[in-house]
């Protein structure tokens, strides 16, 4: 079926059959019949026709609501209604207050060695997936959702089974990759928190989709602001914070997202006390996807080397988040993702209370205190050889004087120890 509409109703997957006015001929589309792409084919149309014909059998169907401008940021507005799968937030934290016994959803059902090889397939593919999803969308092209969705459900799958595995690969940090490799950081760590709230399957996934997916609005954003060295103008500001409802905008035009997933990009700049950004949402209207969200991204970006910063340890950013419950962060959820991550984060460098050094490479979930780790240096800090990995476990119950534990953290870097070099990677 054949609609004219004007030319400012256009948007992507439109077939456009006709184009009317005097002066088409001018334009580069002399042929008949093609499918709008890009904000610059409408731009390009816009130059010399008003109005068009659509085949809405051939493209997507003609809708009142009106097509966002390619160089201005769409209204950002909260959704009244959610027709998908609802979250209760209540109920998720319910699980976690004091007195609520419950037994835990998930168990790991594999070992950090048998895992790791899986996950280090699954971050590539992942990997190859963020970037095609990044050019389709400067080009104007739909996101490939179906890619999307099975690169997340691989994740879900090996989060399940143990999220040592993916949380290891998530060391690894190139701040040249930063956008790319900061949405499947991002990704891991919002599904290792998800499966520590005990979320379903089903949720995982939602969730993953929509932290994978949540500065997809950074492609309509100047690389020079996201990568500017110094402190942004406001007016720089103000185009950076744009990245919200530019992302929002495309997924809600994205065939197969949820509302739920959607929500990690509409709400991760919002903070519970108020004062972030897009809307100024606060408290329980940010949400558990919008909080998780908030969460994982604040962390990934504070442990991130940047042009302009240089990260954190895992340990001084919980330290820092955790100071930050009740202003930034919903304070149980806040605590609880520090419960999920581990008193000693993998990746940690530690010193043993026998003066060694170690690199934390698998976190203990029954005795958070009590990791596995690396050893690396000997007490007299010289290389330990043979190189092994210990399970402070087996500590526990030690009565003697040589009982080994964990005395403190150090920065990275400290004595010389890079912790990458030492977590396991997979073949």
């Amino acid at each position: 079926m054949k609609k004219k509409i004007p030319v400012q109703d256009l948007r992507h997957g439109m077939y456009v059959s006709e184009l009317v006015g005097r002066h088409w001929r001018d334009t580069k589309f002399l042929f008949q019949g093609f499918e709008v792409q890009s904000d610059d084919q409408i731009e390009e149309i816009g130059r010399y026709c008003q109005h068009v014909y659509v085949d809405t059998e051939q493209g997507h169907s003609v809708s009142s609501k009106p097509r966002p401008s390619a160089n201005v940021a769409p209204a950002l507005t909260v959704p009244k209604e959610q027709k998908e799968h609802v979250i209760i937030f209540e109920k998720v934290l319910e699980r976690f207050t004091p007195g609520h016994q419950r037994p835990p959803r998930y168990q790991d059902v594999t070992v950090l060695e048998e895992e790791i090889g899986h996950a280090r397939e699954i971050v590539t593919e992942t990997r190859e997936a963020v970037y095609g999803i990044m050019g389709d969308v400067r080009l104007g092209r739909s996101i490939d959702t179906k890619a999307a969705k099975k690169v997340v459900a691989d994740m879900v799958d090996s989060v399940i089974r143990n999220p040592d595995a993916l949380m290891c690969l998530n060391q690894l940090k190139d701040k040249d990759e930063y956008t790319a490799l900061h949405s499947l950081r991002v990704c891991i760590l919002a599904l290792a928190f998800g499966r520590h709230l005990e979320l379903s399957d089903e949720e995982l996934n939602l969730l993953g989709i929509g932290a994978l997916l949540h500065d997809i609005g950074k492609m309509k954003v100047s690389n020079d602001i996201i990568n500017k060295p110094g402190k942004l103008t406001e007016e720089e500001f103000a185009l950076m914070k744009s990245h919200v409802p530019h992302g929002v905008s495309i997924l809600e035009q994205t065939h197969g997202i949820a509302s739920a997933s959607i929500d990690v990009a509409r709400y991760h700049h919002e903070r519970y006390a108020g004062g972030g950004y897009a809307v100024g949402s606060k408290g329980d209207q940010i949400g558990l996807f919008g909080s998780v969200g908030g969460i994982v991204d604040c962390y990934d970006a504070i442990t991130s080397d940047r042009s302009y910063h240089a990260g954190l340890s895992a340990h001084e950013a919980l330290t820092k988040m955790y100071s930050w419950r009740g202003r930034d962060f919903q304070p149980l959820l806040v605590e609880q993702f520090i419960q999920c991550m581990g008193i000693y984060p993998i990746g940690s460098v530690v010193e043993l209370s026998n003066g060694s050094i170690g690199v934390v490479v698998s976190i203990n979930r029954a005795r958070r205190l009590r990791p596995k780790v690396a050893m690396v240096l000997n007490s007299d800090k010289t290389p330990f050889t043979p190189s092994r990995v210990i399970d402070l476990m087996e500590y526990a119950n030690e009565k003697s004087s040589s009982k080994l534990e964990i005395r403190k953290v150090l920065p990275p870097g400290e004595h010389g120890v890079i912790p990458t070099k030492y977590i396991p990677m997979g073949a």
